[in-house]
């Protein structure tokens, strides 16, 4: 297991129910994600765990078929809790 803690954002075609089952199906069977989020709209998933990310991009291509492009890569320190952002109300103000 790889000691550095990654987020990826992945653009991968989300046509369907089928295809948004295919792609979730394969993230939960990856031992390495802590968590993913699918945009179906905007056609991203989003994935955080300690893994090494072109490894987890060619497992969902193999997994899902479909093609898989990588748009960011971050670099987290898994150490002392850093910046995650506050869960729940979303009390920001919006004008």
């Amino acid at each position: 297991m790889s000691g550095k803690f990654y987020c990826m954002t992945v653009r991968m075609n989300i046509d369907c129910n089928g295809c948004y089952q295919r792609i979730r199906r394969a993230l939960l069977n990856m031992q390495d994600l802590e968590s993913h989020l699918i945009d179906r709209k905007q056609h991203r998933v989003s994935v955080c765990g300690a893994f090494v990310p072109q490894d987890v991009a060619i497992k969902l291509r193999k997994r899902t078929n479909r093609r898989v492009e990588i748009l960011e890569i971050k670099e987290v320190d898994a150490g002392g809790g850093g910046e995650q952002p506050p869960e729940g109300g979303g009390g920001g103000q919006q004008s």
